[in-house]
């Protein structure tokens, strides 16, 4: 069985009520909301793999506005005792999912202000969310094999909520044909 995991409903709206193989969870956003239900969902059933959807502004001015593998994640609001930036003082300054695929930046604020991705660019990251960072974090806890794809929502800037808000339907449906195409359901 696979846990289907996702931090908004509205992320889901294309996907079917029931997908064979797959249990599903809304987690809520942002990093603290993210680590306790995955957590939680992860003490109280076995699963072989997790799969996380959802969107993502992208600050990578080439990437398409489609469905993306994220590869690894690295957390874009802390700093160690150097001020390093998305070095934590005592967790990875990077997690992996083990895949190819994208970096990400996650951090608890969404990311819609110029001047803010004009900070996190130079650390590689194609994208910003909320949560993935935290899914991957609590997967290698458990040793479980996880997965996560990203839908470009918006382009993390002046007007990204609006942008963010408009593109939920879209995204959710690039997600729903990825899941199928890598999954077969």
């Amino acid at each position: 069985m696979k846990l289907l995991v996702a931090a908004l409903a509205t992320e889901l709206s294309a996907f079917p009520a029931e997908i064979p193989g797959f249990d599903r969870l809304v987690t809520g956003p942002g990093k603290l909301q993210a680590t306790y239900a995955l957590t939680r969902a992860l003490d109280a059933a076995r699963y072989d793999e997790i799969v996380v959807v959802g969107t993502a502004g992208a600050i990578d001015h080439d990437l398409e506005a489609t469905a993306h593998e994220v590869g690894s994640a690295l957390q874009h609001d802390v700093t160690d005792f150097d001020g390093v930036l998305g070095q934590h003082i005592s967790l990875p300054a990077r997690v992996h999912t083990g895949r190819d695929g994208l970096l990400i930046a996650t951090g608890d604020h969404f990311v819609s202000d110029a001047e803010v991705t004009a900070v996190i660019r130079p650390t590689g990251a194609a994208l910003v969310d909320m949560e993935t960072y935290a899914y991957i974090w609590v997967a290698e806890k458990f040793g479980l094999p996880i997965r996560v794809f990203r839908a470009v929502s918006d382009r993390a800037e002046d007007g990204a909520l609006n942008d963010f808000t408009a593109a939920l339907a879209r995204c959710s449906a690039q997600l729903w044909a990825r899941v199928q195409d890598e999954y077969g359901v």
